[in-house]
């Protein structure tokens, strides 16, 4: 998506069309589409007869964009588990990996980079509760690998509004929630993670449709991505006028849940209910 984007925006510059750009790499309009979207991959030898034609002669700026090419076709750590991993989510994996800002809403369950072994099991278990042991296995473990991307160096911010609901419905059982609940507390102190939570009396709220994510990214030139789950598919928004929709959502629900200054004091009562 970087790459693309910075190859739209050279294409712009010099005039040059989608049409142009696509005869001078031996392909099509459409191709050249795909390729400024981040939506197919890339030819070193296509990147670098583009860059000369959109007139590109500064040698360290062209190296780096080349080497992008070539880092974007390298595949990431997600590509393990192509076995239980959907072409769908694949695409999420990777947004994820780059973004800077992850702000999330979760209604029915602990968003996945906040739940435990144990909790994500049992969440798998729903809606895998007839595959095999080892395929079970697979799911949570790349599940697991997914939080990796908490505690890197350039670790996200994480920004996670979740409806009280979420948080008192045992899934798996009380112990595992009880189990939930304690690592949330301990989530909630790293400096990269901000958790809120809807209480029950704020009644009704701006994203009563569901639960979504906006991921935004370090390079002002990618746009903001919001990312909508289904039940075997997922929705990626890109366009201005929506995205901004789910962001005035998100930040009304910010403040419809409790601050947070308020997160520690809510899941210790949550625990301690979860006690009696």
């Amino acid at each position: 998506m970087l790459l693309g984007a910075h190859l739209r925006r050279l294409r712009e510059a010099q005039g040059v069309t989608r049409e142009d750009a696509g005869w001078e790499i031996r392909s099509s309009e459409s191709k050249i589409s795909r390729m400024e979207l981040g939506r197919v991959g890339f030819k070193e030898r296509d990147v670098a007869d583009l860059l000369t034609l959109y007139g590109l002669d500064d040698e360290e700026e062209r190296s780096r964009l080349l080497a992008l090419a070539r880092d974007a076709n390298n595949p990431g750590w997600w590509h393990r588990f192509g076995d239980v991993l959907p072409n769908w989510f694949q695409s999420y994996l990777g947004l994820e990996a780059a973004a800077a800002l992850i702000r999330t809403y979760e209604v029915q369950f602990v968003p996945g980079l906040l739940q435990t072994k144990e909790y994500a099991r049992a969440v798998v278990l729903l809606g895998h509760g007839r595959a095999k042991a080892d395929e079970i296995d697979r799911r949570v473990e790349l599940r697991m690998a997914r939080q990796q991307v908490l505690t890197r160096a350039d670790a996200p911010k994480l920004w996670v509004v979740v409806d009280e609901a979420a948080l008192r419905r045992p899934i798996g059982g009380i112990d595992i929630m009880r189990g939930q609940v304690d690592a949330l507390l301990e989530a909630n102190t790293l400096p990269n993670v901000r958790l809120q939570v809807i209480p029950f009396n704020a009644g009704g709220h701006a994203a009563a449709g569901g639960a979504f994510t906006i991921l935004r990214f370090p390079d002002q030139d990618l746009p903001d991505v919001v990312y909508i789950e289904q039940l075997t598919s997922a929705l990626y928004l890109d366009k201005r006028d929506d995205v901004d929709l789910y962001a005035e959502a998100m930040e009304r629900l910010c403040v419809e849940a409790r601050p947070p200054t308020d997160t520690q004091k809510v899941l210790e009562e949550i625990r301690r209910d979860l006690e009696s």
